[in-house]
């Protein structure tokens, strides 16, 4: 790894790449790092996807997708959320999953009633 300033270090095979000393007194430090013992970096298993995936954002590759179902996402966790249901309700996993679902299916329900789902006398269908 290289840093701002041009000092090279290796990665450890636990990929992390650590500066240290190299960052006292050095001019880029503000920008580089806040850390007391200076830059260190990880590198994951998954490091080249998230180089692709930034180059990727960088170059517009995937906006059209990205503005096509950003809205949607955004509304449904809107409507998750409105009328202070932000925070969890009870103690413990079990019972504020239950909440949850049960919020969704409401939702779900309203957006279907929205649409137009009536029942004609023997089935559901949105009409």
């Amino acid at each position: 790894m290289t840093c701002p300033e041009g000092h090279t270090v290796n990665i450890a095979d636990k990929g992390t790449a650590t500066f240290g000393k190299r960052c006292i007194g050095c001019p880029s430090r503000p920008r580089c790092t806040t850390a007391k013992n200076g830059r260190s970096l990880t590198i994951s298993q998954h490091d080249n996807e998230l180089v692709a995936a930034r180059w990727a954002w960088n170059n517009g590759v995937f906006i059209d997708d990205y503005r096509q179902y950003r809205p949607m996402v955004e509304r449904s966790i809107a409507w998750i959320v409105a009328n202070g249901h932000r925070r969890v309700r009870y103690r413990g996993v079990e019972a504020n999953r239950a909440q949850l679902a049960l919020r969704i299916a409401a939702i779900n329900l309203r957006r279907l009633v929205n649409l137009g789902l009536n029942h004609n006398g023997r089935a559901w269908a949105i009409t």
